[in-house]
């Protein structure tokens, strides 16, 4: 919240170009998912069972169509070039490139995601972030959480990943994982890993940059291109993103490879590249030296680190993705993120409620990052998926049952708050609604623009119909989204910015929307 008191808050100065001036302070952010595989926009299954047709076994090796998925990780507000993290323990069968969970059908309480990791800190231009990830030195339980869960009624507690004992005797690594910009397209990365084990231990750690495959799917589109640009730099080139360069300190492996599926291990078809997805899995784990391009250059790459940490110790690794090529990339690297820390202490200084106590205003705090770290890309092209699947209502509909062809018209491209990342990676209008009560904390122009999506004609329905969310965006949710916009209409009030504006462009949608429901709904609820 923004008043005349904090008007020269570093922080807020930033919101205020990226409003006025139209500064990309918001360019990159955390918007790149924790699951993309099991979702309805990955399914071209016969039967509509999105999570077995496209599972956590095959995310490894399968291109995804609609979006990407990673650790930690980070991209443009398109999502075309992406950044995250990949670990390996030395003991796991596969490299851990992504959160893992249990489907709807193997968790006795349904999907629920098995990992430890927190969002502790972000501003709301993601000008600082600091995540966490708890990684086990044992090997991972995969099959022992899927059997046990499996076994278990839904009377029973769910069996989670401590219940395992994979982090008995404190032999784990807290992973960190922390980004400061210095200007809107210059992002410094610094990832901290602690041994908290009582021996030492050793960590492959693989910071992976890459781009969303959006050039196999038979629309034309130009294929992006990575390089090694010299010892420890990996040049990123997009014909719209435009040029980037991902600086490596120390002197890592880099490793580059295609972001294109492994056809060979998924159906038993030869694969158009000896280069595919999962390379980096099979030249780290299996010892594949040919899975990796000699040449350098492909459209996945990562900076190879091991690193040996000592028990109780800690080492650090940093990197800076930027759009200007630098001389010395690590130079004041430590001052810029001292400065960034700086400014979001004041920035949540200034926005917490002097009542609270020390420990509420952590709490505080970290609940508003983690809002804010929900942020996810949502891509969605309606047409072209009901097309592809052979059902659209008005071309082509040889195939029945498919979900949301009544929803041709969508076209979803945007940066939306989702109400989990991993559990639920999809959004939902009537959760929106709530989040934004609380983003207008840190940010009123991201809250407003979130309801102010929802009413455009690329979601809205055109019989006023708000979309629900992609399992079926026809369901049908409680009407409170009248109720949210004038909720942050009259909180903006009290800091004197009255933005009529908002309402104006709201009203008309909403109308239709009070239309739908009077005309779709009998006072207790019933369908008319």
């Amino acid at each position: 919240m923004a008043d005349e008191k904090i008007i020269d808050v570093e922080e807020q100065k930033r919101l205020n170009d990226a409003r006025e001036a139209g500064t990309p302070w918001k360019k990159w952010g955390p918007y790149l998912s924790e699951r993309q595989w099991g979702t309805v926009r990955e399914d071209y299954s016969d039967d509509g069972n999105a999570w077995d047709y496209f599972s956590h076994a095959q995310s490894r090796s399968r291109a995804y169509r609609w979006g990407e998925d990673g650790l930690g990780g980070i991209s443009d507000e398109k999502q075309r070039l992406c950044f995250a993290l990949a670990l390996w323990n030395e003991r796991d069968p596969i490299l851990k490139e992504r959160l893992y969970g249990l489907t709807n059908s193997q968790g006795n309480h349904g999907e629920d995601v098995k990992e430890y990791y927190f969002y502790i800190d972000s501003t709301p231009t993601h000008s600082y972030m600091k995540y966490l990830y708890k990684y086990p030195q044992r090997e991972f339980p995969y099959s022992d959480l899927v059997e046990t869960n499996r076994r278990r009624s839904r009377e029973e507690f769910e069996y989670e990943l401590l219940d395992t004992g994979v982090f008995d005797g404190d032999r784990y690594f807290d992973v960190f994982v922390e980004y400061a910009k210095e200007d809107p397209e210059d992002v410094l990365v610094r990832i901290t890993v602690h041994n908290r084990g009582p021996e030492p231990a050793k960590l492959r750690l693989l910071p992976t940059l890459w781009f969303r495959n959006t050039w196999s799917w038979g629309e034309g589109d130009r294929k992006p291109s990575l390089r090694e640009a010299e010892p420890g730099a990996i040049q990123a080139s997009h014909h719209e993103l435009g040029e980037y360069r991902l600086y490596c300190d120390g002197d890592p492996e880099l490793l580059f490879t295609e972001n294109d599926s492994n056809a060979q291990r998924l159906w038993g078809q030869p694969n158009a590249s000896p280069y595919v997805k999962d390379a980096f899995h099979a030249y780290i784990i299996s010892g594949q030296g040919e899975a990796v391009n000699p040449a350098k250059a492909g459209t996945k790459a990562a900076a190879h680190y091991t690193l040996e940490v000592q028990a109780g110790g800690s080492r650090t690794v940093r990197l800076r993705l930027t759009a200007a090529p630098v001389g010395d990339a690590f130079s004041g690297f430590e001052g810029i993120f001292e400065k960034r820390i700086g400014d979001a202490d004041e920035f949540y200084q200034r926005i917490t409620p002097k009542s609270l106590s020390e420990d509420e205003c952590r709490v505080h705090r970290q609940a508003l990052a983690g809002m804010l770290w929900s942020k996810q890309y949502y891509y969605f092209d309606l047409e072209q998926w009901l097309l592809e699947h052979k059902s659209h209502p008005l071309l082509e509909s040889t195939r029945q049952n498919v979900r949301n062809t009544e929803w041709f018209h969508m076209l979803n491209a945007d940066v939306i708050s989702m109400p989990d990342k991993w559990e639920y990676p999809w959004y939902a209008a009537w959760d929106l609604a709530f989040h934004t009560v609380s983003l207008s904390l840190v940010d009123f122009d991201f809250a407003k623009d979130q309801l102010l999506l929802m009413l455009r004609n690329l979601y809205f329905h055109p019989n006023g119909q708000l979309p629900a969310y992609e399992w079926n965006f026809s369901d049908v949710n409680p009407p409170v989204h009248a109720w949210a916009t004038l909720f942050l209409y009259k909180m903006e009030r009290t800091l004197g910015r009255a933005d009529l504006r908002f309402l104006e462009r709201s009203f008309q949608g909403l109308m239709l929307n009070f239309n739908w429901w009077v005309n779709r709904k009998d006072p207790a609820g019933r369908e008319c």
